[in-house]
């Protein structure tokens, strides 16, 4: 049988101030499609696992949010953190809800990633499916890189797994290396090198298996007290910290919505390009290139001059700051809010 952790409990820090403190980005209709990134992820999930094995985890705080905008999830089926303590700890507790059991297959996916052919995610899944029932070992899904993001892991891929009867005609390798977030200019190396895939965040494995290995490395029991699980990413505890972990390269379309320079790579359709991420909004511009423009509802933004830049509208706060190292710069200017007095109605 087939079960799903949808991974709901992130912040979203660096896509301020759109996303916020109270609405982080995955419960936000980012491109005013009329769904937000959780209700796409929960949509496309229910596509290929039966909608009552669909498990999401989220922290307390966002509880209401989430049982709004999934009317439908069975209220057993929804896993509260009591504190933050990253997405290892969060996936092992959906794993030891009793909801999965030992012998499901399941997958793990983070609810704030677009998935462009869905068609092409299901027949992924379903090979991803075939080969963990015929070993022990975690499956990621990787993607050929198609730009130097620096805002991405990147796998190595190693030797082909050998060929078995079952599998006469053996796609998927062993992880080599995993690097995360790496500089460009090496973000560039290993997409030239032909050897390295993004890192979707996209996990398969046997319940048990993937359950035992998060046990014996958090160095928790089943029956863990949350607040003393160890702060850790399941991209970490599993790509570096677990022995057998293998990746089949995927072609679905695929991107992260991690931050505004990544949003930008991700949709420019042109090399002088400008993204409009709200498409319920207006842009008009003159001699204006490279920039990232979120704005509200039916609201227009005229932009002249501008070049690289991030424009981001959202309540009371509007951001305007140079694409290029946004990621850190949004991070920066944020925590120096959070440090002033009376300024927390703008986190």
């Amino acid at each position: 049988m087939k079960y799903a952790i949808i991974l709901a409990g992130g912040k979203g820090r660096r896509l301020w101030p759109v996303s916020r403190r109270n609405l982080p980005k995955q419960f936000i209709d980012f491109f005013g499609c009329g769904k937000t990134l959780l209700q796409q992820t929960y949509d496309r999930m229910q596509k290929i696992v039966p909608k009552e094995n669909i498990l999401v985890v989220t922290h307390a705080a966002f509880e209401n949010i989430l049982r709004e905008q999934l009317p439908d999830l069975p209220l057993k089926n929804l896993i509260l953190e009591p504190i933050n303590r990253n997405t290892a700890p969060a996936t092992l507790m959906a794993l030891s809800s009793g909801m999965i059991p030992d012998e499901g297959d399941v997958i793990i996916v983070p609810a704030d990633q677009v998935v462009m052919n869905e068609e092409k995610f299901a027949e992924a899944f379903d090979a991803a499916t075939d080969y963990i029932n015929c070993y022990d070992c975690v499956l990621t899904m990787g993607v050929r890189p198609t730009r130097p993001e620096p805002g991405y892991g990147y796998l190595q891929m190693g030797g082909l797994v050998p060929a078995t009867e079952k599998h006469p005609n053996p796609t998927t390798h062993y992880v080599k290396s995993f690097t995360e977030k790496p500089e460009r200019d090496f973000a560039r190396m290993f997409m030239d090198s032909g050897e390295f895939l993004w890192n979707t965040g996209i996990y398969l494995s046997k319940a048990k298996y993937i359950s035992n290995q998060l046990i014996k490395l958090m160095g928790v029991d089943e029956s863990m007290d949350y607040s003393m699980s160890p702060n850790i990413s399941i991209d970490m505890a599993i790509l570096e910290k677990m022995p057998e972990k293998v990746v089949k390269e995927c072609s679905f379309g695929w991107a992260d919505i991690g931050a505004w320079h990544g949003i930008y790579e991700a949709f420019a359709n042109a090399e002088e390009d400008n993204v409009l991420v709200n498409k319920k909004s207006r842009l008009m511009v003159d001699n204006a290139t490279h920039n990232v423009i979120s704005l509200p509802d039916e609201k227009l933004a005229v932009i002249s001059g501008l070049s690289g830049y991030i424009v981001a509208e959202k309540d009371n706060v509007l951001l305007i700051c140079q694409k290029e190292d946004s990621s850190a710069m949004v991070r920066k200017l944020l925590g120096k809010i959070e440090t002033e007095e009376g300024m927390e109605e703008f986190v």
